[in-house]
């Protein structure tokens, strides 16, 4: 090879190392630990989530507990009026007699009292019956006022906690909202990793080629310059050896380039994120459906009540309750069905469930459930972030 050879490799091995300077990108280890951080922070909040739901559930015990309170309270109310009705009438009764008789019943009966003793005694009697007769009705009055006040400290304490339930909801939403966003931020990282993984892979393989270009070319210059002291038919055969050897290089790298392509390929692979589902879930027919259906329609237009679990009035996981067993017994709270395992492929007789509001699915995209307090039972469509499930 002569010197105009030379000087032409050597000026293509140096263009080949010259780049245009770009702003560096992420390194794969950078990404990593942006993806660590962002896991970090989605396990964080999963955690403040699971705390909530708990708190839910307490709160939704504590509902029911009032709603049964209450429920009992207004009970004994019923009672107590009826017995002071029952004691007005017999008041009535008994003043209507009274007056009818007059005086003279009452003189009459003190007259002919056979001693100074028997006419304390009868005297007394008639004291004693007017005394019992007010004792018994003001003991009614003051067990239904007790009663009452019962009843509307329950009403109000409800309330109280229904408030609380609904900041409970929003805090969970906006939980909710911030994990889908940070889980989405953590999948685009893996992306990123990927592309990052590729790149350096792709870049190790064309500075290796860079690395073996040049050492073929200092090689060139160095047989160039022993062939040089040599006579020229001793250097035309040495050039041609030079030759040969530069092909075998120039086919080395190749096959180094090969090999590199291939291993990056294969980290490619290696690196690509799962998307695979943790969450346990099950498809096919559910065998009751069609009789937890019927039951749910056969309640349509009863009462939302907080604590009941029928006959004549539900709350929302009383009426899932009803609808999954046919009896008048509750199975949990809605955190209880939120554990049950999940369906990929939803049937009518299906739980819908969140962790603050339970319903029966009946096909189309549509539940009927108790909604709440105010409300009844009724058809509506299956609510936004509601997840299927099935016992």
């Amino acid at each position: 090879m002569n010197k105009h050879g030379i000087r032409l490799i050597t000026a293509v091995v140096t263009s080949s190392m010259i780049v245009t300077p770009v702003l560096a990108a992420p390194s794969v280890d950078d990404l990593k630990k942006e993806k660590a951080a962002k896991q970090s922070e989605v396990s964080s909040l999963q955690s403040q989530l699971t705390t909530l739901m708990g708190k839910v559930n307490t709160l939704e015990s504590e509902l029911i507990q009032t709603g049964e309170d209450i429920t009992k309270a207004q009970g004994d109310l019923e009672v107590a009026q009826e017995k002071e009705k029952e004691q007005y009438a017999a008041m009535k009764k008994r003043i209507k007699y009274m007056y009818e008789a007059g005086n003279d019943s009452a003189f009459e009966t003190l007259v002919t009292s056979e001693d100074f003793t028997d006419l304390l005694s009868k005297a007394e009697y008639v004291q004693n019956v007017h005394s019992y007769d007010r004792k018994q009705l003001q003991e009614y009055v003051e067990t239904k006022q007790q009663i009452s006040d019962l009843k509307d400290s329950l009403e109000k304490d409800q309330k109280e906690l229904e408030s609380k339930q609904v900041e409970y909801e929003k805090q969970g939403d906006n939980l909710n909202n911030l994990i889908t966003s940070k889980s989405a931020e953590v999948a685009n990282l893996d992306s990123e990793i990927q592309a990052a993984a590729e790149a350096a892979a792709r870049e190790a393989a064309e500075r290796a080629a860079r690395e073996a270009a040049e050492k073929a070319a200092k090689e060139a210059e160095r047989q160039q310059a022993a062939a040089s002291n040599n006579n020229a038919a001793s250097t035309s055969n040495r050039n041609n050896t030079t030759s040969n050897r530069n092909n075998t290089t120039s086919s080395s790298t190749a096959t180094s380039n090969r090999n590199n392509t291939t291993s990056s390929s294969s980290a490619s692979v290696a690196t690509k994120p799962s998307n695979s589902s943790s969450s346990t879930t099950t498809s096919g027919t559910n065998a009751n459906g069609g009789s937890i259906v019927s039951r749910a329609y056969s309640q349509l237009g009863k009462p939302y009540v907080w604590g009941a679990c029928g006959p004549n009035s539900f709350d929302c996981s009383g009426f899932v309750s009803y609808c999954l067993t046919g009896s008048y017994s509750r199975l949990g709270t809605t955190l209880t069905f939120m554990g049950w395992t999940r369906v990929s492929n939803p049937q009518p007789g299906d739980v819908v469930t969140t962790a603050t509001h339970c319903g029966i699915y009946i096909g189309n995209g549509q539940m009927i459930h108790a909604p709440h307090t105010g409300d009844v039972v009724k058809v509506g469509p299956v609510q936004s972030g509601m997840i299927y499930v099935r016992r």
